[in-house]
């Protein structure tokens, strides 16, 4: 017998999926969140017979049953811990852990990736085109190449993880990846995720108006309350504000925190580190704790949300020849231009300032993080040019 514990999200539910195919009635599945994995642990080291073979997908133990498990393989127990979390690397350190962040071909993993090479290695399952499919989807999903490469049936998939039960969910994919070639979405489910869409959308935008922009540490965050979509939130955002190192997003009620990044070079694990939590380089969260609600919640409630760019412009344009016009709360303006091909500066009310810029989105960000600016209306940069010819003349 086998008895599988593993995460209760898209990546993890797909490892039970995969196990299920590959086991059938042999295996037990249970998923957790991170909190509560470690009881089930416990519990299965008190109660279970050594003949049960245990594997922990997408998930990691504390240290205490860290060492207990480690106990049981010693005393001849059989234990399998399969995970891709930069922050579960130390698992590779005993016999029984299988961590792996970045395959050989350099691409980033998943657990059901690594689980589905595992049961191919151990001759558990058999290979399907559906099935690979399935698994590259859900790796896509979870490591966010989905973004970079506008998968967006990666995407479809998750929202439909979220729309059914976990049970509803498990018995489409394993009837379409045993009596199919190939990976596809039904009719129904279709239609369902078309309006999911819309739906989204207009979430999105109402989360718009409702950002705020603040320093927490030495990273400038975005943060927003919101109790879902996160994942689709914090990619827009971060599109649409690429001054911000990172989206901060905030369910209250679940207190809970989810951290996105756009950007390569932020790495949001260290961030969800920082709180006792972790994740991806560009997708991680963490539990609420005293020190997070402080930095997101105490020490940002005051501020207004940010400005959003003029939407409608026809004059008022970036990157335009004229140079683009920006102002913030206080009134003031900001006239990015290029006096040369080769950089770009700001005219701030007027007066030239001392910094300089090797390209039009450095300036910008370097206006949004600074003073909060937005792109202004065309009536207001009609009404500057009017201003500045007026004092040529």
């Amino acid at each position: 017998m086998y008895k599988l514990l593993s995460h209760n999200d898209l990546d993890g539910v797909s490892c039970g999926i995969l196990a299920k195919l590959a086991l059938g009635k042999q295996v037990q599945v249970r998923y957790n969140s991170v909190s509560g994995l470690d009881y089930e642990v416990s519990w299965f080291l008190e109660n279970q017979d050594k003949k049960t073979t245990l594997w922990i997908t997408d998930l990691s133990v504390n240290d205490e049953n860290k060492e207990k498990l480690n106990e049981f393989h010693l005393a001849g127990g059989n234990v399998q811990l399969i995970d891709h979390h930069k922050t579960a690397l130390h698992f590779n350190d005993y016999e029984w852990g299988h961590v792996i962040v970045e395959d050989e071909e350099g691409k980033l993993t998943s657990a059901t990736s690594l689980l589905y090479d595992y049961l191919l290695t151990q001759e558990l399952i058999e290979p399907s085109n559906a099935i690979a499919e399935f698994v590259e989807l859900v790796r896509q999903y979870d490591t966010w190449e989905w973004e970079k490469n506008d998968n967006q049936e990666a995407r479809r998939l998750n929202a439909l993880f979220f729309l059914v039960s976990i049970e509803e969910f498990e018995e489409r994919m394993m009837s379409r990846l045993r009596y199919h070639d190939h990976f596809f979405f039904d009719e129904l489910e279709e239609k369902i995720l078309d309006m999911e869409d819309d739906k989204i959308a207009r979430y999105i935008r109402r989360k718009r108006r409702e950002l705020v922009q603040a320093k927490v540490g030495e990273r400038l965050a975005g943060v927003v309350y919101a109790e879902s979509y996160h994942s689709e939130l914090g990619n827009e955002l971060g599109k649409e504000n690429p001054h911000l190192d990172y989206i901060a997003i905030l369910n209250i009620g679940g207190k809970r925190l989810g951290f996105r990044t756009i950007h390569d070079h932020i790495d949001v694990s260290e961030v969800a580190a920082y709180y006792g939590g972790g994740g991806h380089a560009k997708a991680a969260g963490a539990s609420m704790t005293e020190d997070a609600y402080r930095h997101f919640v105490t020490e940002t409630f005051h501020l207004m949300p940010l400005q959003e760019d003029a939407k409608r412009n026809r004059y008022n344009m970036k990157e335009s020849s004229f140079g683009t016009l920006y102002q913030n709360r206080s009134g003031e303006t900001f006239l990015l231009y290029s006096p040369t091909e080769e950089q770009w500066a700001v005219n701030r009310n007027s007066t030239l300032l001392p910094e300089t810029f090797s390209s039009f989105q450095e300036g910008e960000n370097f206006l949004k993080r600074t003073f909060e600016a937005a792109l202004a209306k065309d009536d207001i940069f009609v009404r500057y040019l009017q201003e500045l010819v007026g004092k040529i003349k």
